[in-house]
């Protein structure tokens, strides 16, 4: 992607970038990157005089330059204590920092101490344009650069299979799915660029929409996901296999028989299999790709006390889990989880005997807070969250509670 810089004289490059920016997408960028009004309303009340300096990261730097590869979540625990609190962090100034989004490779922050309160500015102009920032004039011709990207909230290609790819499914929500029934040239096994052949469930064919090209994916093997503390069936995890299009919608067709009479036989729809994670076989079944989605995912606190557990960790045969992994809790949106929601990670504290005492009583020490984790997608009964931070092995079963 380009900019093109058509500049009058005195037009400096950081507001060019802002221009063009704004001609090939604000639209898009709102869409993508919404600001909830609860976030706005926070950030309006913190602008009015910062935060109070208890609230500043103990060694909250004086200045930060933005770098590329650098997240916003990332930049809040540089100057906050609680890194959810992004929109504080956003309302600071919020006169610079109008989209906490839009904050971009270069862009130097800088940490205002005044009356036991901090804001944080933009150097520079209220564009944010860095200090040093050189005037350029050009004459009437077309210049091009690489156009430089937000930043986002968290390495993204952490969760970005699951933005698409959903595999929390209800009860027989897989047995009643479409199948691939037929490969092609009697193929065991399918692969990216392969043709296949599926029908849909009994007085369901599946059928081609004119016009519309309709995009499948493909499932396997759907598990319970239980409870740990109430053994309730919470939903089902299907193992993601690929992704498939639809290319001819299923049929019936008049054929000779061997008696010499017509009968009326199925001619299952064909699909083109577009994408694998792993290989296809017959009896595999297959779910439309829903619509894909744009959610704001800034840090927050739930809106009150929340309690939960991890129940399974995914992609992974062992029960413990790193940073940055993805885990399924037993809390989804009949909880009030959303998107965007941080919990804290509780390791329970060990049970033991008083040495100390002649009795020898029996104690438990305190449950301590092990990391944070934030939930991106959320299901009824479940939901995914991403392990943002620990300080040791998260296992299936830790407890979940609200940050404090």
């Amino acid at each position: 992607m380009t900019r093109h810089l058509m500049a009058k004289s005195g037009i400096a490059i950081t507001t060019l970038v802002a221009l063009s920016a704004g001609l090939l997408g604000t639209a898009a960028w709102a869409q993508k990157y919404p600001v909830t009004p609860a976030q706005s309303a926070t950030a309006r009340q913190v602008a009015q005089a910062g935060v109070p300096l208890s609230e500043l990261a103990a060694d909250a730097p004086d200045s930060y330059t933005v770098k590329s590869g650098d997240t916003l979540w990332a930049i809040s625990s540089l100057f906050l204590r609680s890194p959810w609190r992004w929109p504080e962090l956003w309302g600071m100034n919020l006169g610079d920092i109008r989209n906490p989004h839009l904050i971009y490779p270069g862009q130097q922050l800088v940490l205002v101490k005044n009356d036991g309160r901090a804001t944080l500015r933009l150097a520079g102009g209220a564009n944010g344009e860095p200090l040093d920032l050189e005037t350029v004039r050009l004459s009437p011709r077309v210049r091009s650069e690489k156009l430089s990207h937000a930043l986002t909230t968290l390495q993204t290609q952490a969760i970005e299979p699951f933005l698409a790819e959903p595999v929390i499914v209800e009860e027989g929500e897989l047995a009643s799915a479409p199948r691939l029934v037929a490969p092609q040239e009697n193929r065991v096994m399918l692969s990216r660029g392969d043709r296949a052949y599926a029908r849909g469930p009994s007085g369901m064919p599946l059928l081609d929409d004119k016009g519309k090209t309709q995009r499948l994916r493909v499932f396997r093997n759907a598990n319970p996901l239980k409870d740990p503390t109430t053994g309730e069936v919470l939903g089902y995890e299907a193992q993601f296999l690929g992704k498939a299009v639809l290319v001819r919608g299923e049929s019936t067709q008049d054929i000779e028989g061997r008696d010499g009479k017509l009968q009326n036989v199925i001619v299952p729809a064909t699909i083109d299999i577009v994408s694998t994670k792993e290989e296809m076989r017959v009896g595999d079944r297959m779910l439309p790709e829903p619509e894909r989605e744009f959610l704001s995912y800034t840090p927050r606190a739930p809106g009150g006390p929340v309690s939960g557990r991890i129940v399974s960790v995914y992609g992974s045969a062992v029960v413990n889990a790193a940073q940055n992994q993805v885990v399924v809790i037993n809390r989804g949106r009949r909880d009030g989880i959303e998107s965007g929601h941080v919990m804290a990670i509780l390791k329970d504290g060990p049970q033991l005997v008083d040495k100390t005492d002649p009795e020898q009583p029996q104690m438990k020490l305190p449950d301590e807070r092990n990391g944070l984790l934030m939930v991106f997608k959320t299901f009824e009964k479940l939901s995914y969250a991403l392990i943002l931070d620990i300080t040791d092995g998260v296992r299936v079963g830790d407890r979940l509670t609200a940050p404090r």
